[in-house]
């Protein structure tokens, strides 16, 4: 029997009541058989990130401080859901474990890591599921990646098809075998590790939105949601500041084609977006692009030079520069005469003055110039190369909303059309080119 690995996060798992709707999807499929669950997340605006909560206890044991009154709020939390689901999770003993470990001095990680390691015991007790420590089987690098034997020491201890498992997300443990987190938003690598260790059919990421939009909400009333979107598709909306599914959580299932559909908790009939390997023949001839998305952090800086292109290793001394000074380059965009570098605003702060001399002194620039904030905007698409006039329909949707374009950048691989506006012009870029490719085609 083909099995699907579930990940759910935070908001699908708030409160007891939520559990039972987690419950009742697992249990519409018997395919569903390995839960990955998150830490609680809030019930309401006001509530307090319960791994915030475990981070505020950490810092204050290390400098011995009373944590009780964060640690107060986790316990109550989880003793709550325990409570109210009925089921004997044994949580208050863990939770006394885990006050002692604080009080001997524990790991950042480790603390960190025990919101879904409760979390986990209780969605076990509850499935009556098997529990399996992340910890045991989960190899975490020094970069923070994870080890190819995780896989087959995680798929070796999930082999059993008629057994349900639940494997809490965000950790693992490093070469010395400590507990080691992901970066925040972890559960979602944790979730495409286990189904690429099994071999899934489907790895099904359940959060709180019915899968991914066209692009920010925020901005766009009613943006209209993916139906199917490409691994690469998502990779470059979710790069320039799209959310919902962790950019690295694509790269296991990627490498082995195993698609992704992003799922709705308090809508589990609603189909939500399918990121796979190709798209479907019939997404490929009704959609343009697949999204927009857009960051406005960034900064430019713009050299001009007669002759450039004849000096030799121009290039090179520029980005080296930029290397020395620990700056990492995000697009470089140039012509015969010019070359502009955009990278990160944060990335340059309280070096602009010494990189710009250094540049001047090496280079000898015949103009030199700094734009400290630019906006970038991304229109994302798979089928952007086969198709006459997408970047016609960018530059005209801008010109009628009488946005200036300030650079145009474009990947080898054609997959993404990039302009650069001024941050207040931002918004407006987004709703004209949403309006452009998605409104007049709906």
């Amino acid at each position: 029997m083909s099995r699907i690995v579930c990940k759910f996060g935070g908001t699908s798992l708030a409160d007891a009541a939520q559990f039972k709707k987690v419950r009742a999807i697992i249990e519409a499929d018997k395919r569903r058989s390995v839960v990955v669950p998150s830490a609680p997340g809030k019930r309401t605006p006001a509530d307090a990130k319960l791994t915030d909560l475990l981070y505020l206890c950490q810092q204050s044991a290390e400098v011995a401080t009373d944590f009780t009154p964060s640690f107060e709020r986790v316990r109550e939390r989880f003793l709550e859901i325990e409570r109210d689901l009925g089921v004997k999770a044994n949580m208050t003993q863990h939770l006394e474990d885990l006050r002692a470990a604080l009080l001997r001095g524990v790991s950042k990680d480790f603390v960190a890591s025990r919101g879904e390691y409760l979390n986990g015991l209780i969605m076990a007790a509850y499935l009556d599921a098997e529990f399996i420590e992340p910890a045991e089987f989960i190899l975490i690098s020094a970069n923070g990646g994870v080890q190819d034997e995780t896989y087959r020491l995680l798929g070796e201890r999930l082999a059993r098809q008629d057994q349900r498992y639940v494997v809490p997300g965000f950790y693992g443990r490093d070469a010395k075998g400590d507990i080691k987190t992901f970066s925040r938003g972890g559960s979602d690598i944790s979730g495409a590790i286990v189904a690429r260790a099994i071999n899934a059919a489907v790895y099904e990421n359940w959060t709180d939105v019915s899968g991914l939009l066209m692009t920010d909400p925020r901005i766009v009333a009613n943006a209209k949601p993916m139906a199917e979107a490409t691994y690469a598709e998502i990779r470059e909306l979710s790069y320039m500041g799209a959310t919902v599914l962790h950019d690295e959580a694509i790269a296991p299932v990627r490498q082995v084609g195993i698609p992704i559909c992003i799922k709705n908790t308090n809508a589990p009939t609603h189909p939500g977006t399918t990121i796979v390997r190709k798209l479907s023949e019939e997404i490929e001839k009704s959609t343009e692009i697949a999204g927009i998305a857009g960051k406005k952090n960034f900064a430019m800086i713009n050299i001009e030079k007669n002759l450039m292109n004849k000096e030799v290793g121009f290039a090179c001394r520029l980005l080296g520069i930029l290397e020395r000074h620990g700056v990492s380059v995000e697009h470089c965009p140039s012509a015969i005469d010019s070359m502009s570098v955009i990278m990160e605003a944060q990335q340059i702060e309280g070096k602009v003055d010494f990189i710009l001399d250094e540049i001047r002194g090496s280079l000898k620039p015949d103009r030199l110039e700094l734009e400290k904030q630019i906006a970038l905007i991304a229109v994302v698409g798979e089928g952007m190369a086969k198709t006459v006039g997408i970047a016609a329909k960018v530059f005209t949707a801008l010109r009628d909303a009488k946005v200036n374009v300030r650079l145009i950048n474009q990947g080898a691989s054609e997959l993404n059309i990039i302009v650069g506006v001024a941050p207040e012009d931002y918004e407006k870029s987004v709703k004209a080119l949403y309006d452009a490719f998605v409104s007049t085609s709906c």
